[in-house]
């Protein structure tokens, strides 16, 4: 099993999970760089799995579908018509020989989801960023919260794949809202270092995120709101 990430945009992931010739590519917001991929590597596209309707995550599909016709696309109701195995919370199925839950993670948009593989990765969209969460668009902070306490119960060994490269920032706001905390300095330093040789931040582990994530750590949802609102304007 590998998971490569693809560029896309300024700072979007879009991750490609391998597992011998086959492959699973999910929130491909745009579609050349994963086709010259999987043309590279010889592998066949499995299906495609998508988190939520933004447009950087599923603005690929239409072309990605021009080439790999009949590829089954699994995605919450708000992905419809791209998506045409339509899943929600609760629900699983099987992709590689593994395991997918469907978790729903609302807040960011309102039918957003995630799906974790076996116990080992979790693909969360805008759900849960490395140190941060996705901006709460719905106005739904009851919604974001909840998402962030059910992804915290997870395995702390549970490797995070996140569909944006926004480390650094979230790690300075949280070194400025909480400037003695040493787990998020020390992060901070690391993530300094890989953004220098343009290696990317991810994966982070559950485990991790407890350290240094503020959102994680929001005890209640009234702490939630005014760190999210306080991260919306840093």
């Amino acid at each position: 099993m590998n998971i490569h990430p693809i560029k896309a945009f300024s700072d979007n992931y879009i991750w490609v999970i391998e597992e011998g010739t086959e492959a699973v590519v999910v929130d491909p917001g745009e579609a050349e760089g994963v086709m010259d991929y999987l043309e590279e590597q010889q592998l066949h596209l499995t299906a495609i799995l998508l988190t939520h309707n933004h447009e950087d995550h599923i603005g690929g599909v239409k072309e990605m579908l021009a080439k790999y016709p009949d590829t089954p696309i699994y995605g919450p109701k708000e992905t419809e018509p791209l998506a045409d195995r339509i899943v929600q919370e609760g629900e699983s199925f099987r992709l590689l020989g593994q395991t997918f839950q469907v978790i729903k993670t609302g807040g960011h948009t309102h039918g957003h989801i995630s799906f974790l593989m076996g116990e080992e990765a979790l693909f969360c969209g805008d759900a849960l960023f490395s140190a941060g969460c996705g901006r709460v668009f719905t106005g739904d902070y009851q919604a974001q919260y909840d998402a962030l306490q059910k992804l915290k119960r997870l395995d702390d060994e549970t490797q995070v794949y996140a569909a944006h490269e926004y480390t650094q920032t979230n790690l300075r706001f949280a070194h400025s809202m909480q400037p003695s905390n040493k787990s998020v300095s020390e992060a901070l330093d690391q993530a300094n270092d890989l953004r220098a040789k343009e290696e990317p931040t991810l994966p982070s582990t559950i485990g991790r995120e407890k350290k240094i994530n503020l959102f994680l750590q929001a005890e209640r949802l009234e702490d939630f709101v005014e760190l999210r609102k306080a991260r919306d304007d840093f």
